[in-house]
């Protein structure tokens, strides 16, 4: 049941990159291009994907998920050094590439070599992620 649900959520979820243009390089990057030319469609895109998250987080409040399993917590709520480096890495990645985690990997149907040294370096970077938050975090405690 479990695989069964996240094919159906990860085909859904591709489906929405592929039409929304999330996975076109040059849209994202158009949207990033705020003093050239700017293109606000992503926009939409944006709303259409946390609004109705919004609600959901707030569905699933006391319920199960479709396997039983508990949702987890929302993420904290408090905006700290590592979420705002985390978030200036993360822009900088998708506004220089172009690409998320989710159109990288859809990325490895067309992207070609570069689509494949994208995905490498994002991998790369997760997993060097959590040591690098440590260091952050002893530094902001020394400090």
């Amino acid at each position: 049941m479990r695989l069964i649900i996240a094919l159906l959520a990860g085909s859904l979820f591709g489906a929405g990159l592929l039409i929304s243009g999330m996975t076109d390089t040059t849209k994202v990057q158009g949207w990033l291009d705020v003093f050239g030319n700017w293109d606000p469609t992503l926009a939409f895109v944006m709303g259409g994907a946390i609004l109705p998250m919004l609600v959901a987080w707030r569905l699933t409040i006391g319920r199960k998920a479709l396997t039983g399993d508990d949702f987890p917590p929302p993420a904290r709520p408090e905006v700290d050094q590592r979420l705002i480096v985390g978030s200036v890495l993360f822009g900088m990645g998708w506004g220089l590439a172009g690409l998320c985690p989710g159109p990288a990997m859809a990325s490895l149907t067309y992207g070609g070599l570069g689509g494949l040294v994208f995905l490498i370096a994002m991998v790369a970077g997760m997993f060097m992620a959590p040591a690098l938050g440590a260091q952050l975090d002893r530094a902001a405690n020394a400090a």
